[in-house]
């Protein structure tokens, strides 16, 4: 096969029993991508096609639906008589299935970090509208040490459908008990699937062993796991906790939603890094990001973007910033601790956690802008800076984002001048 419609076909990716995923280019979009041929036979008219074919629409229905740094998109999908495919994003790495081997283990705080990033995908996609039903280590892509990607939408419940919807789909190991019951299912099926995901990444072994699908089943729906830390020593307290809590069986004693399973996962990194200032967790940066005034309006994926673009520096007291004079393509968020704003020896503002400074630079749109004051840390600070050009190749929301951030600072700026000068 050296074409799939519009996209030219570089090598066969992999096969299973309905599919085969090739590795294409797309000549439009100057982008390699990721194509799942359904075999003709799948989609035909017995029980088992039918089912095969709605799994099919369901993913294909997503096409531009969960625009997400953690979850592969799905850019395009034909379904025709001739041949049915998805397109979808390609991502240059391996499943998480290698790290559930007990010899090939990550680190704690590694797989903390990874299912921290899987709660905020879940999450965008539960806000619109979607379960994902089949979360496994199959269906989460690592890309470098900890940024991964969720796939794998075609089990997905979409909840704003009215659609005749799939049951008893999933994999037996990851269900919930709910899933095992075909009750109605929310999210927190999810979140106990991820739970699974997240003991078998902790300790090489999934928390219940069967020799078959019932015995399986049995056990999730009547049988307590040992704790993590029993087969990992290393393992904190905590981590024990995350996991214990996602996969309680009764809806009530589980997490009830991703923000709270997120905040958990976060605390354990903060606490591990407590000793380590110059360094920032990825759960870390995006939970301060999302604490910060300057972001309210950010959704999850543009804070992605932030960080993406962003770095991040701590500061020891009377660190100078910035410079009176000096040329600079760059602005500053304070995202913890105080600077002090000075010109000519005179103070003229300090600034806390939220605060931006330097932005002239990029609202005036000019290369080489010359700052006007002195910026200076008062106390130990966390400094993201944010170069032009860096934000200029962001999105165009990201953008629209910053720009309305900015105004509305211009806006308070030149409320309270007008203020001071009534004053007078």
């Amino acid at each position: 096969m050296e074409k799939i419609g519009k996209y030219q076909v570089v090598r066969k990716l992999g096969e299973g029993a309905t599919s085969e995923v090739y590795l294409c280019h797309d000549p439009f979009a100057g982008r390699e991508v990721a194509i799942k041929v359904v075999f003709p036979d799948a989609l035909g008219d017995d029980e088992n096609r039918n089912l095969f074919r709605k799994l099919f629409i369901t993913e294909a229905s997503l096409a531009g639906k969960l625009t997400h740094p953690h979850i592969v998109q799905i850019y395009d999908a034909v379904v025709d008589e001739g041949i049915s495919y998805v397109v979808m994003e390609y991502v240059d790495g391996g499943t998480l299935e290698p790290h559930c081997n007990a010899s090939a283990l990550l680190p704690v705080e590694k797989v903390v970090e990874i299912v921290f990033k899987c709660t905020r995908a879940l999450d965008f996609a539960n806000r619109a509208g979607v379960i994902h039903r089949d979360i496994k280590p199959a269906n989460i892509l690592l890309h470098g040490e900890t940024d991964i990607k969720i796939s794998d939408f075609g089990s997905a419940l979409i909840t704003t459908s009215m659609a005749t919807q799939v049951s008893g789909i999933g994999s037996p190991a990851y269900m919930s008990p709910q899933q095992i019951k075909e009750h109605p299912l929310t999210l927190q099926t999810d979140i106990y699937s991820l739970g699974v995901v997240m003991y078998q990444l902790l300790t090489g072994q999934l928390p219940f062993q069967a020799s078959n699908n019932f015995s399986m089943m049995y056990q999730i729906t009547n049988v307590e796991p040992q704790p993590p830390s029993s087969l990992r020593p290393e393992i904190p307290p905590a981590a024990d906790h995350i996991v214990r809590k996602a996969m309680q069986k009764e809806l009530e004693q589980r997490y009830r939603d991703w923000d709270e399973f997120s905040d958990d996962l976060a605390a354990v990194i903060s606490s591990e890094q407590a000793a380590r200032k110059d360094e920032f967790a990825d759960s870390e940066k995006f939970n301060i990001l999302r604490s910060l005034p300057f972001f309210d309006d950010f959704g999850d994926a543009e804070l992605w973007e932030v960080m993406r673009i962003s770095s991040w520096e701590y500061c020891q007291p009377g660190k100078a910033l910035m410079f009176d004079g000096q040329t600079g393509d760059f602005f500053c968020l304070l995202a913890s601790g105080e600077v002090k704003v000075i010109k000519q020896g005179k103070l003229l503002n300090i600034l806390n956690a939220g605060e931006c400074f330097g932005e002239m630079a990029y609202i005036s749109r000019e290369t080489g802008s010359v700052r006007s004051a002195d910026v200076v840390a008062l106390s130990e600070s966390r400094v993201i800076t944010i170069h032009n050009e860096d934000l200029d190749r962001a999105s165009d929301i990201c953008r629209h984002r910053f720009d309305r951030a900015f105004m509305a600072i211009l806006v308070d700026r030149l409320s309270l001048s007008n203020t001071r000068l009534i004053g007078v």
